[in-house]
């Protein structure tokens, strides 16, 4: 039977009244939704880049200088094997993109080869008879390894994009060695080029006292260690100054797990965290160099070179230099991103103008409405009253969906309006699917409650049927889609997922309440 109880009846109808109340707020200014109290819904859903503008950014990533590091640090890696295994060699260095070398010994060959062979995963290791041998990457682990450098360069560029306030940006692969960014309403692109051109690579080193700041211009910097500028914060003339430090690094910036900005004084310092076994190495390291100067490096550039007083063993610190409260800001916000793998080169950079946003914004209302109109129209014609009802269904499904893009912070882009065009159709396809199951009912002469109720019951099936598929397609566009596509499957989503409710639940009550208050004796559908 049509009967829906009493608590039913409040829950569909505060929900509609929740949606209308979060959805409100999109038809006021920010300069408005600034004056309401707190505790008033105020999100409103942003734009992305083809209605705002904004700006647009080709990123070259420079990952052959990264295989060049990580061929070095293989180099060492194998000096250090041979050595601890006492097998005499006359030279390992990176030559040309390989690693060549040779032993003293040729009958030692075999075992520096099995030592190369263990030093790291996906190598081709080649000899000859003379004792010499190259070692090159295969070309799958190139290939691994520059889709690691992109995955971790998007996933950082996305992290200082969103810390800095801008919403839904657009973050994709182009290519072996580019990323494509998009920034919506971004009209100023110095800030966002110099908080994404950074690298941000932090590590703390310590200062190699044995060498004499004379001696640096002379060749007398040992091999463990290599010359760094920084700023003489001594002379207070912004000077240049060189630090001799290790290349041992003490702490590495991925073991930070947090970096505020903090005014000590009138003096801007950014304070760290390191993560439980940073924090270790952090501790050990300064009980046992109390005295000795430790260096921190930024993107090879000593910002500070602080003498330890005492052992620090919190697991946390400061960073102390010239900076003002802009400075100190961007450096809290980089290290808390984290570094990126490769440099990054901006190979194209435009901003699109907010004039063609208006113009698609003109043209998505346009269509908006005049599929809403032949909807409506068709909807009366075909079943009267009973389309009105499903005409407020279709109304309290695009305010939920307004209201649900709100919540979730999510951007409208064009493709996403014909996600709403589209939705507004399907909106009304399960009543369509309903009230020709109510005619068949009437046809067959069942009484006006017994037809509808047979009528909602018979095509709950199809209607799940076809909105699931659909759900399930709009998913999978989110999923493997990127920028504008996910902007469609979004809305279209959402479409879907509140007409299961709108086009259920709600025309069922009205229905319902038809039912009680005219007592029909026969169904005009």
């Amino acid at each position: 039977m049509m009967h829906m109880p009493t608590w039913k009846a409040v829950l569909i109808v505060g929900i509609c009244l929740l949606g209308l109340i979060l959805c409100i707020p999109n038809f006021f200014t920010k300069e408005q939704l600034d004056k309401v109290p707190g505790f008033v819904p105020s999100r409103q859903i942003g734009l992305g880049l083809d209605l705002k503008g904004g700006a647009h950014f080709l990123l070259e990533v420079g990952i052959a200088p990264v295989m060049q590091e990580r061929l070095v640090s293989l180099s060492d890696t194998i000096r250090a094997e041979l050595r601890k295994e006492q097998i005499r060699f006359r030279e390992v260095e990176v030559q040309q993109g390989a690693v060549v070398g040779a032993v003293r010994e040729p009958g030692d060959l075999q075992r520096a080869m099995d030592i190369v062979r263990r030093a790291e995963q996906g190598l081709d290791v080649t000899s000859n008879p003379d004792g010499s041998f190259r070692v090159i990457f295969t070309p799958e682990a190139i290939a691994q390894r520059k889709t690691q450098i992109l995955e971790q360069s998007i996933e950082i560029l996305r992290r200082r994009v969103d810390e800095s306030g801008t919403k839904e940006p657009t973050i994709v692969r182009q290519g072996d060695d580019r990323i494509l960014l998009q920034l919506p309403g971004v009209k100023d692109t110095a800030p966002i080029k110099a908080i994404i051109g950074k690298t941000a690579k932090m590590e703390f080193r310590l200062v190699n006292e044995n060498v004499p700041v004379a001696a640096i211009g002379l060749g007398g910097v040992p091999p463990n260690s290599e010359v760094l500028e920084g700023q003489d914060r001594a002379t207070g003339g912004g000077e240049i100054a060189k630090y001799v430090v290790f290349k041992r690094i003490v702490v590495g910036g991925e073991s930070l797990t947090d970096a505020q900005p903090t005014n000590d004084r009138g003096q801007w310092i950014v304070n760290f965290k390191f993560d439980n076994s940073g924090g270790r190495r952090f501790c050990q390291a300064t009980t046992e160099n109390v005295q000795k100067r430790l260096a921190i490096v930024l993107d090879s550039k000593v910002i500070s070179a602080p003498v330890i007083q005492s052992p620090i063993c919190g697991g946390q610190g400061i960073i102390t230099g010239q900076f003002t409260v802009e400075s100190a800001t961007e450096l809290a916000l980089l290290l808390r991103a984290g570094a990126l793998p490769a440099s990054l080169t901006f190979i194209e950079e435009r901003t699109v103008g907010p004039e063609l946003g208006a113009d698609s914004i003109q043209a998505g209302e346009i269509a908006t409405a005049v599929g809403s109109a032949l909807v409506v129209v068709f909807m009366l014609a075909c079943y009267g009253m009973f389309g009105a009802i499903a005409i407020v269904a279709l109304f309290f499904n695009l305010v939920w969906v307004f209201a649900a893009m709100s919540v979730l912070g999510a951007s409208l882009t064009l493709p996403g309006i014909a996600g709403i065009v589209l939705t507004v159709g399907m909106s009304v396809d399960a009543n369509v699917l309903i009230y020709e199951r109510v005619r068949e009912e009437v046809r067959m002469g069942r009484t006006p409650i017994s037809a509808l109720d047979a009528g909602y019951e018979r095509a709950m099936s199809s209607i799940v049927d076809g909105n699931l598929t659909t759900l399930i397609s709009g998913i999978i566009l989110f999923a493997l889609g990127s920028g504008p596509i996910r902007g469609f499957a979004v809305t279209l989503s959402l479409g879907i997922i509140v007409s299961m409710f709108t086009a259920i639940m709600l025309t069922r009550l009205i229905i319902v309440w038809w039912l009680r208050w005219q007592r029909p004796t026969t169904l005009n559908i």
